[in-house]
Parts: C-alpha cells; structure tokens; sequence
C-alpha cells in the first residue's frame, strides 16, 4: 500500500497501479478532515475532487500542462498531490499554506482566481496563446463546478472556446449538483436530465462543443480514460464528472445546508460569543419583511452564507437565487425597484466588485431604491487576498446618489438596515464584518447626527471610528488619555456623503484622524480629508486604513496588526502627529516673531 508522504509530486502519482492510486483516496480523507477541523477551511468541495484530483495528475503532466481550478478553494487535493502534504498543517495560517491556488507556493499552481465562473476565460486566453506559438506538446484543462456555470463570463469564455475547434481546450465540469446550496436555474436543470439519461444530446454539443460523459467522478480509472480520449479528439471538450460534495464524510455527506462547504477551526468555535454579524443582519431582514410586504431578498448562490436562510423560512416567495451571477443580480434588482418593490442584494464585498458597473449605470444612474448588504467588508483574514472586503469603500465613493453605513455593532446594524429600506429615492448599502458582532457600544452624545462615544478633557484630536473600528478607537482614546491627550471619538454611522456637522467639530480640533479597515485610497477618510480640506485648508487630517495592497492571508488580527491598525500602532502614530503638528505651528510663531 502506497504512502501518501511517499507522493512528492506527480510522477510518483503517475508510477502507481491503478489499484495502488485508489489506495490513497481515504488517506488523502483523512488528512483533508484532521486539518479542516484543525485549522479551518474549504472540506466539502475537496472531499469531492479526491478522484478526479488524482485522475486529473495521472493523465496530464503539470506544470507543463495547465490545469486551473475554478473558485480554487478545491484545490487543497492539488496540493496534497503536487508536493505539499507535510505543509497542509499550516493551511490558512500566516505565513504557511494558501487556501487557494498560489503561484507563490508551486509552479504547479498556474491562476490565483478565488472568484468563481474565471477559469474558462483563463483556459480561452492560454490556448490561443499555444495557438499564437505554435505550442502544440501540452494542453489547458479548466476544472469548472456546475455551480460555476451559473455565471455568465463561463458562459462568455464557451461561446469563444466553442467558436475554434482547432484550438483544444479539456473543460472537466465537476458536477455536484451545488454551490453552497443546490444549484439554482435552468443549467442545473439540464445537467440533472444528463445525470438521469432524460436528454440524449447534452446543451455543450448544441454550441459546437464535444461531449463526453456523465462520468463517475469517484471512479479514477473512469475519469482518466474519459480524459485520455478527450485528449485525443484535439479539440474543445465538455468531460462531465459527477462527483458527491463532502465524499467519504460522514457529517458533511449528511449536512443539508452546504455539505461542509467550509468549516471553522476547532479553535474559533468559543460558547457564549454575541451572535454574528450576518445573523444580526438575517434575523433582522426577516422582521423587517413582516411589516413591509414590498421587501424581498436577492442571493448570488448563497443563502446561508449572507444570512438569508431566515428570511427563506418565513417568506419563501420572497427570496431569489441568482446562481454565481452577481452582475444579473444587480440589474435584476433595478428592474424589481422599478416594479415597485424594495430588493435587499446580500453579498460579501469582495463579490460587489463584480457587478460595479451594473450598481453605477443600471442601479445607480436611474436612482433605484435597492439597498446592499455587504458582509465580510473589511479585513476577513484566513481566506487570503481575494476575500478581504476592502475595495467596497473606495469603490462606492464614487458612486453618484448612493448613500453609505457602516454600522459598529448588532443595534447601529438593525437601525441600519431600516433607515435603508426607508430610503426611496436612491440606492443604499450597509456594510459589516466577518465574525461576531461583539457587544454594543453606545453613543454618550449625539452631535449634528453624529454618534459621540468618547469625549475628552481637551479637543486636541478628533477620531473619525468608521463601522467595526468603534472599540479599536475607544482604545486609543484611553490610550491617549494617559498620555494628557485629549481625544473626541465620534461614529457618523452614515459615512456616504460626509455628514455637514463633521466639519464645524473639526474645525474645533487640532487635529483629525479617521480609521476604517478598507483600503485607504478613495475610502472614507479620502473623502473627510477632501471635506474639511474644502472647510479649512491646512487643517491635519491623517486616513488610517488598510495598505493598498494585496495582502497575505493570516487572522484578522494579524492582518490588521500587519497594516498598523491596532491600538499600539494607532497610539503611536497619532502621538508622532500630534507632537510634529505643534512643532510646526511653534516655528511658524517663531518666524513671526523675528519678521
């Protein structure tokens, strides 16, 4: 019996009988379930490619094959399978293993795509690159879910492979049947008619493309010989794959919802933390659509996720699942705004950047009231540099009419979420963070409309906290308090426009700071800067925020620790500021005097 420690690579992979390759599917089970539930992770969708991951290697020869992986957070059997079993342990921690494909880590890994639907695109450009070159020795393979084709650009990228049959292109469609959740629209419906025998000529034949298949997914010696005859046919292929998410696991074959789709490490998981943001938001939205019959809630493939599963429950007819199509999402809500109801579009922020176009020209320019929900905003860590929501910001900033919250805890969230649905005369978003909500923090005073959560002895700074940086800022207040600073710690909890009573409590400070986990280019404090620059030009204004970066995945907490935005690191700078501030008006007294 092989050893999978015995597996450097894929030519050992390609060395063993196909009895002995068979061998090592439960072990790569185990490895794949000890180390989700030690560190967290992608286990459901990587206990199902176990077989066609080790197929996938057996027949082509990586690197000079390309094999990209659609969404990539099924890639962890890649890994297992290109050399990298010992580093699993460190999956998602800072500084060791990406839970998604990484150039960085191995020339096997050939896209960093953790957005879905991407793949096919990628697998267009490489061949009519080969084509170009006259490179005819290797071959592009995409591995794409049936989740992923609900996506147009999947569909976008086969109209073009379809359109140049001398250019081959192997398309292995891992069907499943789900996303998160079952997988929605008439594409799925199809390939369950291809899954029971109901259709003899599959929808990828009618484009021009060949087809081979269902397949057992499970079955490696099936999956290679489709794929070797794929190969053969020298031209674009669909290989269909069935395979079963959460395989080989008992829990996650038997969980409804997502088949493990992703789970926490066993040390996140504390009893008697305050409940999670996207519950706050879910439970809500559910109480909300009781009294407004006009509500109705809009997913991209991900119900649970965005916490809409309540609002499910108790109105069914009111809740649409778009599949992996962000930008139809977005359209399709203008066009319920303009039949009179009020959609509610549940994302995380990272996937809004798919649809901006269709928030500013088709939501935004016809001044449709839809209202955004944006989960995971922010800094969310462990899902590495794709997931960290910190382009929302920047990104609606520039967006004419739209009105922005941030809210920095479970209450200012509900109260959010109703003065957003209340707004009919343009579009709204409110964005949150992944993890829990924490405890509220209450405002000791309110001041032309904004929240004042911290006043000290003396108005030397005025702190700007945006959202989920509430505590964060409260802390350096304190901090700075010891230090003999004065500190004003006020929350505008509407951050889009600059609320007009920020600027006249400016202009009684020495100095202004604003601190938002987004990037800071374009964000909040871009915009306050600009505001007050307007108001009173010279007045110090100094934007804390998130590196303009690609950052590498780690813990929240590192992450923010990385770009400076702790306490410690907030105190510091702010103490530098304030002393360089005074330094500066010194001399300028100085130099008066002398003139």
């Amino acid at each position: 019996m092989p050893h999978l420690e015995e597996i450097r690579g894929p030519e050992d992979l390609r060395a063993l009988s196909p009895h002995a390759a068979r061998e090592l599917a439960p072990q790569i089970r185990r490895l794949l379930v000890d180390t989700c539930t030690a560190n967290g992770g992608h286990l459901g969708p990587n206990l199902g490619v176990v077989e066609l991951s080790i197929a996938l290697h057996r027949v082509f020869h990586s690197p000079r094959d390309k094999i990209l992986w659609d969404t990539g957070h099924q890639a962890y059997v890649h890994k297992i399978l290109t050399g990298r079993t010992e580093a699993l342990a460190t999956l998602r921690r800072a500084g060791g293993m990406s839970g998604y494909p990484s150039r960085a880590e191995s020339e096997h890994d050939v896209i960093e795509n953790s957005h879905a639907s991407t793949s096919l695109s990628w697998a267009d450009g490489l061949a009519r690159a080969n084509a170009l070159l006259g490179r005819s020795d290797r071959a592009v393979v995409a591995v794409v879910g049936d989740g992923a084709l609900t996506g147009g650009m999947a569909w976008e990228a086969l109209n073009n492979i379809a359109a140049a049959p001398e250019r081959p292109v192997v398309v292995v469609l891992n069907d499943n049947g789900r996303s998160y959740a079952p997988t929605a629209g008439a594409v799925a419906g199809h390939l369950a008619d291809l899954r029971a025998g109901n259709v003899t000529r599959a929808l990828f034949e009618n484009l021009g493309l060949a087809y081979a298949g269902p397949v057992d997914g499970h079955d490696i010696e099936a999956v290679e010989t489709a794929l070797r005859q794929a190969v053969a046919l020298r031209r674009p292929v669909v290989v269909h794959c069935v395979t079963e998410k959460g395989r080989g696991h008992l829990p996650a074959e038997q969980d409804d919802t997502d088949r493990f789709h992703a789970v926490r490490a066993a040390s996140a998981r504390k009893p008697g933390d305050a409940p999670s943001w996207t519950s706050v938001f879910g439970s809500e939205l559910a109480d909300l659509a009781a009294d407004r019959p006009d509500v109705v809630a809009i997913t991209a493939a991900m119900l649970d996720p965005t916490g809409l599963g309540e609002f499910a429950r108790r109105h069914p007819e009111r809740v649409i699942d778009v599949g992996i199509a962000e930008q139809h999402a977005v359209t399709a809500a203008a066009g319920l705004a303009l039949g009179g109801v009020h959609p509610v579009v549940a994302l995380y922020a990272t996937f809004l950047n798919r649809a901006f176009d269709q928030l500013l020209m088709d939501v935004a320019l016809h001044r449709a009231p839809v209202t955004f929900v944006l989960d995971r905003a922010g800094v969310t860590g462990d899902d590495g540099p794709s997931h960290n929501g910190m382009w929302d910001l920047s990104l609606l900033n520039l967006v004419p009419g739209l009105r922005l919250a941030a809210p920095r805890d479970a209450t200012t969230l509900r109260r959010a979420l109703r003065e957003a649905v209340a707004c009919d005369d343009g579009p709204t978003a409110l964005r949150f963070p992944k993890g829990s909500s924490g405890a509220d923090i209450p405002a000791v005073d309110v001041c032309s409309e904004l929240d004042v959560l911290h006043r000290g002895e003396r108005p030397d700074i005025l702190l700007v906290s945006v959202g989920a940086m509430a505590a964060t800022c409260l802390d350096v207040a304190e901090r700075l308090a010891e230090r003999g600073v004065g500190v004003t710690v006020v929350d505008p909890r509407w951050v889009k426009p600059v609320p007009p009573g920020l600027t006249g409590l400016a202009l009684d400070h020495l100095l202004v700071a604003t601190v938002e986990d987004s990037g800071r280019v374009g964000g909040v404090g871009a915009r306050v800067a600009q505001a007050l620059s307007d108001a009173k030009p010279g007045l110090p204004v100094h934007v804390f925020g998130i590196p303009q970066r690609f950052l590498d995945h780690g813990s929240r907490a590192d992450v923010l620790e990385a770009g400076g935005l702790t306490p410690s690191h907030l105190t510091h700078a702010l103490l530098q500021a304030l002393l360089s501030g005074r330094q500066a008006r010194q001399g300028a007294t100085a130099s008066l005097a002398i003139g």
